[in-house]
């Protein structure tokens, strides 16, 4: 297992799979393993995929200061992997609360990103974020499940804070397009690959300037692909769209029944279509 070290002296686990041109890959969660990513749907039969451990989870070190879990504190952990791989331009994918790292690493450094991939991508750190209204109208569409009634009980607890541990484990049918054996399996390892404490601390208010991250991805030549599940509210596909308005070269692919982890739902599909964008080169 391969490691760098951070400008603060943490030690950064990073894992490869693949062969090929390097694709560097940071996982949501926020603040889980990279685990969860595994060989991305066989992306890595086409890339090369690099998949940083973010501090304080997986293999990488526990940081001696709590406060760099905000995710604006972690640029430089990424600056430091590609620095570390010896790359002067990197493509970068991102899943979930990922997004945020990479948008915010990305604004800071517009030079080192030759492409950005946001699967299933949360956009706080553009001021674009997900609702409650927007899970809901995600979890109507899933009426006809056999799991749904009990699962959307289980959601209202959520949404009106009164959720306990077993109503959370209850709501994950809604991540997937289907709650099928790959899909428990899983969705059963996200608590162990969570480090919660990282993950409270990873959206601190003031982690996010938007006005200025808005500023500097208007200005990016990069190609952006953002890559969203069809049965997803975070985000749907709508607000995926509203926030590829905000960069000059960006484009939406909804890929059809699948949640929010499109690579579990939909391997083949996945890995041809963020592989096409890719290999493209305008």
């Amino acid at each position: 297992m391969p490691t760098l070290t951070a400008s603060d002296g943490t030690e950064l686990a990073y894992h490869v799979r693949g062969q090929g041109e390097p694709l560097l890959c940071l996982p949501g969660g926020p603040m889980r393993a990279s685990a969860y990513l595994g060989d991305l749907g066989g992306l890595a039969r086409h890339r090369r995929l690099v998949m940083l451990d973010l501090r304080g989870t997986g293999d990488s070190g526990i940081p001696a200061d709590p406060a760099t879990y905000r995710c604006d504190r972690q640029i430089g952990d990424v600056e430091a992997l590609r620095a570390h791989l010896g790359l002067e331009q990197v493509d970068l994918l991102a899943h979930s609360a990922g997004a945020d790292l990479a948008l915010l690493y990305a604004a800071r450094h517009p030079q080192r990103i030759r492409t950005l991939t946001l699967i299933t991508g949360r956009a706080r750190a553009l001021g674009i974020d997900f609702t409650e209204e927007h899970r809901r109208e995600a979890a109507a569409l899933r009426r006809t499940e056999p799991w749904f009634e009990s699962a959307h009980e289980a959601y209202e607890r959520v949404w009106a804070g009164t959720a306990s541990d077993p109503d959370w484990d209850a709501i994950a049918p809604f991540f997937y397009g289907r709650w099928d054996a790959a899909a428990r399996a899983h969705a059963a390892t996200e608590v162990e690959q969570t480090n919660e404490e990282a993950a409270e601390r990873y959206a601190a208010p003031d982690a996010f300037r938007p006005d200025e991250a808005r500023a500097a991805v208007a200005a990016w030549d990069a190609r952006v692909l953002l890559l969203v599940g069809a049965l997803d509210s975070g985000p749907l596909p709508r607000v995926a769209a509203s926030i590829a308005e905000l960069f000059p070269r960006a484009e939406v692919t909804v890929q059809p029944d699948t949640g929010h982890f499109p690579w579990v739902d939909d391997p083949d599909g996945f890995s041809e279509t963020v592989a096409a964008f890719l290999d493209r080169r305008k």
